[in-house]
């Protein structure tokens, strides 16, 4: 039976160390080739709770704490990533086999972490870009990093609601 192929979103984050090396271009270059639609980009200081949640399913590994350090930009004093969201048929597999392995060291030698990515002496993966495993990961990672009026694509349900006092950083 043929897999049915049908419009997908999911989450790729350039990494801070992606950012310092200024590779934001060759990896944007890279992932056209998919022909996917960007539906939302923006620049993010990661918070260490933002951080937190996005790892959280790694919470229990000896490396999370440097994990969050990493992606708050703490080693590489660069102090962003670059949130963008892809979408289009099969975005996630697409988009996951250009990045290539999770271990820069097993990724193909053609793919994302394979051209830019590295081990740190502390076995920390410095793999340059991030992309969602799977449907329900990406819908739990771009409600994270994005609010509906900021994707192009209306991805999921949504509503209004009125919040009261609610603190807010505003232009002095």
């Amino acid at each position: 039976m043929k897999e049915e192929h049908k419009n997908q979103a999911t989450l790729i984050l350039i990494k801070p160390d992606g950012l310092k090396k200024s590779l934001t271009g060759n990896i944007l270059t890279r992932l056209s080739e998919t022909k996917l639609e960007i539906i939302a980009a923006k620049m993010v200081r990661v918070t260490k709770e933002m951080a937190e949640e996005h790892y959280r399913h790694l919470k229990d590994q000896p490396f999370f704490n440097d994990l969050i350090r990493y992606l708050q930009g703490e080693l590489h004093q660069r102090k962003k990533v670059m949130a963008l969201i892809y979408w289009g048929e099969d975005a996630i597999k697409k988009c996951r086999s250009l990045a290539g392995a999770t271990n820069p060291e097993e990724a193909e030698s053609t793919s994302i972490r394979g051209s830019y990515g590295r081990i740190t002496t502390s076995g920390l993966y410095e793999n340059v870009i991030h992309v969602s495993s799977d449907p329900l990961e990406a819908e739990r990672e771009i409600k994270l990093w994005f609010k509906p009026l900021e994707i192009i694509v209306d991805l999921y349900p949504k509503k209004k609601i009125t919040v009261k006092e609610k603190e807010e950083t505003v232009w002095a």
